[in-house]
């Protein structure tokens, strides 16, 4: 059995003239073939106790089929990776729970990290979050591939909690009459990317207090 993939070329003609991907907004492609495609998917749910659940789902597929020691041939399209996380957070993203699962690894091994990510509760979704995951599980205490999609998975956990909150919030004012609020504070969105450029239209916008152009 051997564990290195069969050339692709060998399963599928080679460089296509044309190609029925889905098209993207980039640059046509030079003529091409699928060898790997990774998905991650996110999703953030509010939930009936006032806590939100933060579900992130991972898989890794081939265009080919190739031997793994471990489970044997791989057809094309078998998930190399398929890993799922959960976090349980409130409206401060403090993480009350987690879940992590690896349905599919190509080692043995993999699956029996799992439980080193309990090691996440109590945690802060913050700045200096990372850190504190590598501090926990980096190295042989974690999975490449579990700890990378604490990226997007935290970055969703903001995407769902915040807006949400402050919709409410505003909500809340408008039945009660009151002004929309204006921040006393420098947000910490600002100048924290082009588009929230302390000159730019945005900042101008929604938080005229803190535009310093012109």
């Amino acid at each position: 059995m051997r564990d290195d993939p069969k050339p692709p070329a060998m399963i599928h003609p080679p460089f296509p003239a044309t190609s029925t991907a889905t098209a993207m907004p980039l640059s046509p492609a030079a003529p091409r073939e699928l060898i790997h495609t990774r998905s991650i998917e996110c999703r953030g749910y509010r939930r009936a106790d006032g806590l939100w659940d933060i579900d992130a789902h991972l898989t890794d597929t081939k265009t080919y089929a190739f031997d793994n020691h471990f489970r044997g041939e791989l057809p094309a399209g078998a998930p190399v990776h398929d890993m799922w996380l959960r976090l349980t957070v409130d409206d401060r993203l403090v993480i009350h729970a987690v879940e992590a699962v690896t349905e599919a690894g190509p080692y043995s091994a993999c699956p029996t990290v799992a439980p080193n990510f309990q090691r996440l509760v109590g945690l802060r979704i913050y700045p200096g979050f990372h850190k504190q995951v590598r501090d926990r599980l980096g190295g042989v205490e974690g999975c490449t591939h579990l700890v990378d999609l604490l990226g997007p998975l935290a970055t969703t956990a903001y995407q769902t909690v915040f807006p949400w909150r402050a919709r409410e919030h505003e909500a809340r004012l408008e039945r009660d009459g009151k002004p929309p609020e204006r921040p006393t504070r420098r947000p910490k969105l600002v100048d924290s990317c082009r588009a929230f450029a302390s000159d730019g239209e945005v900042v101008k916008r929604y938080w005229p207090d803190f535009y310093t152009g012109s």
